[in-house]
């Protein structure tokens, strides 16, 4: 058993529980340790400093390992504020992959949705009148540096406003921004032969004493 923390990350907070001044003595920005209490845990995967939402925090290696690898391929759905009114043809293409720099992103699964009910942001989302915004409901399985973001101007929708929703089962229903809550997990049990000694500092794996 170990304890998974949900945190609703604002905006504009790092995915880390320190930061240094700039060189120019400029104030360090908003961390964890900001909004955090509890010693010895850790971000289980990142979230950009200007995106919000579901942030996964775990004292737990193996948790940690659960969620955040690449080779879970954990789903993450995002509810996205874009620039104009979405098209049919962009879901589309957000859905079958869309190619960026470092390659074609794996097919996701995207449909346009209602503006959700949310908390404000601090600072407001710039708009400008004559242009329009929409929702899209947006979920990939992987992590990608800020994938999303990329993913909607490559098909002609910047986003204005990126919410993390969903982890995997866990989501951001009952947490408040700035908010947290505690819940236990259940961890695989790993069999006794299949547990590994740990190294040693010279890198050697110590050998089992025979019992006499």
């Amino acid at each position: 058993m170990a304890d998974l923390i949900l945190f609703n990350k604002p905006f504009q907070v790092l995915c880390q529980f320190t930061d240094e001044p700039t060189k120019d003595g400029q104030k360090r920005r908003a961390t964890l340790a900001d909004w955090i209490r509890i010693p010895n845990i850790y971000p289980a995967g990142r979230l950009d400093y200007d995106s919000e939402g579901l942030l996964l925090l775990t004292s737990d290696g193996g948790l940690q390992h659960r969620i955040a690898s690449p080779e879970q391929k954990m789903p993450k759905t995002y509810w996205v504020q874009v620039e104009g009114e979405i098209s049919a043809s962009a879901i589309d293409q957000l859905a079958a992959g869309v190619t960026l720099k470092d390659g074609r992103t794996r097919a996701a699964k995207a449909r346009e949705m209602d503006e959700p009910e949310l908390w404000p942001r601090v600072p407001p989302v710039r708009q400008r009148n004559t242009v329009p915004t929409s929702w899209l409901e947006l979920t990939i399985t992987e992590g990608r540096n800020r994938q999303v973001r990329r993913m909607t101007a490559a098909v002609g929708f910047p986003t204005l406003r990126l919410i993390r929703y969903r982890i995997g089962d866990w989501s951001l229903d009952g947490v408040e921004p700035g908010k947290y809550r505690k819940i236990p997990v259940n961890l695989p049990t790993t069999p006794k032969s299949a547990k590994r000694p740990i190294p040693t500092k010279s890198g050697k794996t110590p050998r089992r004493r025979r019992s006499s």
